[in-house]
């Protein structure tokens, strides 16, 4: 793998000018669908999405975020030679979908906040929060289900396979915590890019491949389509794990140094790990730190020395490499098959846009 450059690619204004499109297409069927909600948990879905706050009035500040995955959805359609509407049902599907996961892994994750707001299980509660996902999740089953034409079953074996892989990446996610930082049983970082290509890549893979589907796409492109967004969910989590770092609060709504202060398992710290050198085995050292002792290895300034210790070992620029590997990965994905020039010309401006987070 090559040398990275010192920062991702700049996404450009042709990137936003798409998210703009699709999220214009698809947002009054995917508002119609949040309203056929029963009121309470439609009301904490709204509320997830930044349509709302709590009590149902007007938000303070409208948010919905950037809306990539159904701009994918849209420009699979799009690219596989059909209208971006043929996509629309499995844009709000894939939506629905995402906003299901996040409101499950904030409770998992015992997150407070999200996009500078309150979580949903924290503004609501933990149970109601369940329950609001439980119902975007069957309503984007329903969604899929109801969809015009003869493929809405076919999408809905994409869909029900892609949930399957992301319930796999959550379920490794979740045991990576209980398991040692170093020896035998340790977490390797082959181990890491699995779960976060399924935990994270396998919905952004459907998302780019639905939109195909529905629109009756040869399994070739579909597959294309598919691995290429799978490859974008791994750049996607390498640099959500910068982030989790180094990112600014201002900008990633968390905490600095937040993922270390837990002690969750991300690619730069394992990156860091697995370098040889006195900056890695000095970060083992603190990061297993006996929690009993008068500083676990989770005070202000603790933390501060594991991060600057996992850039010394080599892993933020270990992790930028990896989101840079797997950009390019996506790309050849998507020249492997024949697209539509024009759509496959917006899904290639959008790949830089999707990992160029603040860095």
């Amino acid at each position: 793998m090559t040398a990275p450059p010192a920062t991702l690619l700049p996404a450009s204004a042709s990137a936003s000018r798409t998210l703009t499109r699709c999220r214009g297409l698809v947002r009054p069927a995917l508002t119609a669908a949040v309203e056929r909600l029963h009121p309470y948990p439609g009301e904490m879905a709204a509320f997830s999405f930044g349509w709302c706050e709590v009590g149902g009035g007007p938000a303070v500040r409208p948010g919905g975020g950037k809306g990539v995955r159904q701009a994918l959805a849209v420009l699979g359609a799009e690219a596989a030679g059909a209208p971006g509407a043929a996509a629309i049902p499995g844009a709000v599907a894939v939506e629905l979908v995402h906003a299901f996961s996040l409101l499950h892994d904030d409770i998992m994750d015992g997150d407070e906040t999200r996009r500078r707001r309150a979580t949903v299980w924290k503004a609501y509660g933990t149970g109601p929060a369940v329950l609001a996902g439980d119902a975007l999740f069957a309503l984007a089953v329903q969604t899929l289900a109801e969809s015009p034409g003869p493929h809405g079953g076919a999408a809905i074996r994409h869909l029900s396979g892609a949930l399957g892989d992301l319930v796999r990446g959550q379920a490794e996610d979740l045991l990576f915590e209980s398991r040692p930082w170093t020896g035998p049983d340790a977490v390797r970082t082959a181990e890491y890019r699995a779960m976060a290509e399924a935990k994270t890549g396998a919905l952004l893979g459907c998302a780019a491949a639905l939109g195909a589907v529905l629109a009756g796409a040869p399994e070739p492109v579909v597959t294309a389509l598919d691995r290429a967004g799978r490859h974008l969910g791994v750049a996607f989590q390498a640099v959500d794990d910068l982030l989790g770092m180094w990112g600014d609060p201002e900008v990633t709504g968390k905490p600095v140094h937040g993922d270390l202060r837990r002690r969750k398992k991300t690619l730069p710290a394992l990156a860091a790990l697995a370098a040889d050198g006195p900056a890695a085995r000095e970060l083992a050292a603190l990061l297993t730190a006996d929690p009993g002792t008068a500083d676990p290895g989770t005070s202000d300034a603790a933390v501060r020395r594991a991060a600057e210790l996992v850039e010394r070992a080599g892993g933020r620029a270990t992790t930028l490499a990896e989101a840079h590997h797997h950009l390019n990965a996506a790309r050849a994905c998507l020249a492997s098959v024949p697209l539509a020039p024009a759509a496959a010309g917006e899904l290639l401006g959008l790949m830089p846009f999707l990992v160029d987070r603040a860095l």
